[in-house]
């Protein structure tokens, strides 16, 4: 679809999806892009190797330490943050070259990045995809097979104080239950689409 000429077109949308690892985010942000024709899901740039299934710029934009030091210094992202020893974050530009286009843009973020994308454009809207319970969580997080009880025991303990987080921090404007997908998926580009009205 065309972008529609900048002097016709309205401001677009930012939506922010969050959620703990193994919660369903990433499925969810998808869904919603697939279902808005024209919108951009965003593609994080990350100094973590990709995984055996990842492709990129599809999953993620993989750049070494040296470079992501750079773009931070040059002031290129949105957001930014430190996860488990690597590097994640936002380049500015292409959201910024969307939402002048009317588009709706996507990211799929944590709650530390969904912060510091709130503070700067205050009128983005926030989904939090929730697990069905903290059990059927860390359920998820072992039947992926990609980690040491160790390290899911982290990711566990971190998916429980990002949730906690989620609800203090003011960001999210629906929190979803992911104890059924479709349906899931359906309240989500619902929301998005009262929200735009």
């Amino acid at each position: 679809m065309p972008p529609t000429p900048a002097h016709e077109s309205k401001q677009g949308l930012l939506v922010i999806v969050s959620g703990p690892s193994g919660a369903g985010k990433t499925t969810i942000a998808r869904a919603v892009h697939d279902a808005f024709a024209g919108s951009l899901l965003s593609v994080s740039l990350t100094t973590r190797p990709p995984g055996p299934r990842e492709t990129e710029g599809v999953d993620y934009r993989f750049v070494d330490e040296n470079e992501f030091l750079a773009r931070i210094d040059r002031a290129e992202f949105l957001e930014h943050a430190g996860v488990y020893g690597k590097r994640y974050g936002t380049l500015r530009a292409p959201v910024d070259d969307a939402m002048r286009e009317g588009r709706l843009v996507i990211l799929e973020i944590d709650v530390q990045g969904a912060k510091q994308v709130k503070s700067q454009i205050p009128d983005a809207f926030g989904l939090f995809v929730l697990p069905p319970s903290e059990d059927a969580l860390l359920e998820r997080l072992r039947s992926r097979q990609r980690d040491s009880e160790e390290v899911i025991q982290k990711r566990f303990a971190r998916a429980r104080d990002e949730m906690a987080e989620a609800r203090r921090c003011a960001v999210y404007d629906r929190f979803i239950l992911n104890d059924d997908l479709d349906r899931a998926i359906g309240e989500a580009i619902q929301s998005v689409r009262e929200r735009l009205g």
